[in-house]
């Protein structure tokens, strides 16, 4: 075993051997085995749960609750990908990965619709996410008593905090010792840094920011039947050597083994629900061209936040006629994007900084609201590494073209970036609504407007300042910073009371007894952190929550085995 393949613990050991109901047996090819084999359910058959997305949430609650007895069908509208055939190293052909259904954006500060908040297909967005696996803070789950903005949760970071190992063990995690918010450990030790994240370090240690290797959701050494990360630089293209974890290749198979069924293909277009019983009975869905009706004793939608709210809002009925959910006008609202502004700089020395995982090396030290500053809660900081054509946009946003824009292009291997999250703050009018416009399906798309506050922009302005003062400190002698967003979160809140949001702290639509919400859209605040691996822990918690509940008889889930 060599250096870098060595448990550095027994905790570490007693991980890859533990999580080995994760791993496929047979590489790539068993998620094809599982598929031709895999249970399958007719459309009469009444399911105990039906999961609308496979992506983060959807993906681990089918898992969770299949391994506890439901009969569970997952459906998502996009493929069953293939890493090895579908997926390949090239920015552009990537571009299946995305959703790419028509959308309406609006608002004084639109976001644009793509591949940093978007997925289509089993793994949704994770199967191009970039890998990085951070934690919320204790803090993010009291912003508004803490800070006087944003909102509460129902819940508490200490909820959270055993689904959180439990994750990180299974994908696994790799990171170096982590001391911000709640200070722990990973499972696996941190990846070797390469030129981008040496330039980061370096910048961070003359400017007096203290920095960490990770984490990041690629296992630092073989992992069962997972090779190891042989850097190429394609994270964001979908891992075609399965050293990145996503649900595709961790909790989907397993999912299967256990007697899921993943339905791709299947473009849900209403949940629908009994107005004189007030339940949901199952969901229509489209495959094929034809329409089905999958009945279901409970409905769980993991669509994330533009194609849940939407969802709810299309399945209204006489009952429910704003939209399930949206007695108190909630749902929709309080979407939130990170600011993520990237600077570049320029070294004399060739940086390469493809030739790692994108996020090598961050810091949170600005995480937390500073209160001798004129702005609420802060930003995170990690190394990013974007390719040629992500690059070439990078150039453009500076106003080169012709000539200077192609000498840049050629100067790429010199230029290291480094890019900030910042805590965009949840606001009512930025939302989801339907749109006028109608799709492929003759459905209304979504329309999203967004805009951001003062204190949105003064962060951004001081995680600018700060990156550029790294790059200088490490020796750059040209900086250049692009304004852009990341991830999406919101849309059908968690809250103590249906006046406040979308869902109750169970993930159960408030005057829905059997429906629920498990994605991204119920954060109500979203942190400096990367959101996949809270997704996956509240789906986890989700699960023992149901599970739960079940067998206490609080469900009609008759067909559980507890």
């Amino acid at each position: 075993m060599s250096r870098l393949q060595r448990p550095r613990s027994e905790r570490e050991l007693r991980a890859r051997n533990d999580s080995a109901w994760l791993l496929p047996t047979d590489g790539t090819r068993t998620n094809h085995r599982l598929r031709d084999d895999m249970r399958r359910f007719d459309d009469t058959d009444e399911v105990d749960l039906v999961v609308v997305g496979a992506g983060a949430g959807g993906s681990v609650l089918t898992q969770r609750l299949a391994r506890a007895g439901w009969r569970v069908v997952c459906l998502d509208a996009g493929p069953f990908w293939d890493p090895d055939a579908d997926w390949v190293s090239d920015e552009r052909g990537a571009h299946t990965l995305y959703w790419t259904d028509p959308r309406q954006i609006g608002g004084s500060d639109p976001v644009p619709m793509g591949s940093n908040n978007s997925g289509r297909g089993v793994g949704g967005s994770m199967v191009h996410y970039a890998g990085y696996t951070p934690r919320f803070h204790p803090s993010d789950f009291s912003v508004l008593t803490d800070d006087g903005v944003g909102a509460d949760w129902p819940i508490a970071y200490s909820d959270l905090r055993p689904y959180y190992e439990a994750i990180e063990q299974e994908m696994p995690v790799a990171g170096q010792d982590w001391p911000w918010g709640d200070p722990h450990s990973y499972p696996h030790s941190p990846h070797p840094v390469g030129g981008n994240g040496e330039i980061f370090q370096r910048g961070a240690l003359a400017a007096g920011i203290e920095t960490r290797v990770g984490p990041v959701a690629i296992a630092n050494g073989r992992f069962g039947h997972r090779p190891h990360c042989i850097y190429r630089g394609f994270c964001l293209q979908g891992c075609k050597v399965n050293a990145k974890a996503s649900p595709l290749i961790t909790h989907v198979p397993d999912a299967l083994a256990h007697g899921a069924e993943i339905r791709p293909d299947s473009m849900v277009t209403r949940v629908v629900v009994d107005d004189d019983s007030g339940r949901a009975t199952g969901v229509t869905y489209l495959r094929r061209g034809r329409e089905h009706f999958q009945r279901a004793r409970a409905v769980a939608v993991a669509g994330y936040s533009i194609e849940t709210p939407r969802l709810l809002l299309l399945s209204a009925t006489e009952r429910y006629a704003a939209g399930l959910g949206n007695e108190h006008d909630q749902l929709g609202r309080y979407l939130m994007v990170q600011g993520a502004p990237q600077t570049s700089g320029r070294f004399e020395d060739e940086i390469r900084a493809y030739k790692a995982p994108p996020p090598e090396v961050s810091s949170e030290q600005f995480y937390e609201t500073d209160p001798t500053k004129p702005y609420r809660r802060g930003w995170s900081i990690q190394n990013v590494s974007p390719l040629p054509i992500t690059w070439a946009e990078h150039v453009v946003a500076q106003g080169h073209w012709g000539a200077p824009l192609r000498e840049y292009l050629r100067d790429f291997v010199h230029w290291a970036t480094i890019g900030a999250l910042c805590e965009f703050l949840p606001q009512p009018d930025n939302r989801v609504t339907l749109a006028d416009e109608k799709d492929r399906h003759g459905l209304p798309i979504a329309h999203f407007s967004y805009s951001q506050c003062d204190n949105d922009r003064l962060l951004t302005k001081a995680a600018t300042e700060a990156m550029e003062t790294i790059l200088k400190a490490a020796g750059a002698s040209e900086v250049m910073t692009i304004d852009r967003y990341a991830h999406l979160v919101g849309g059908a809140r968690m809250a103590a009371r249906a006046e406040d949001g979308v869902v109750d702290a169970d993930h159960r639509v408030f005057g829905i007894p059997n429906l629920y919400v498990v994605d991204g859209s119920v954060l109500p605040t979203q942190g400096s952190a990367n959101p996949a691996l809270t997704i996956m822990a509240l789906a986890a918690r989700a699960a023992d929550r149901l599970a739960t509940q079940a067998r206490r008889g609080l469900t009609e889930h008759q067909a559980v085995r507890a």
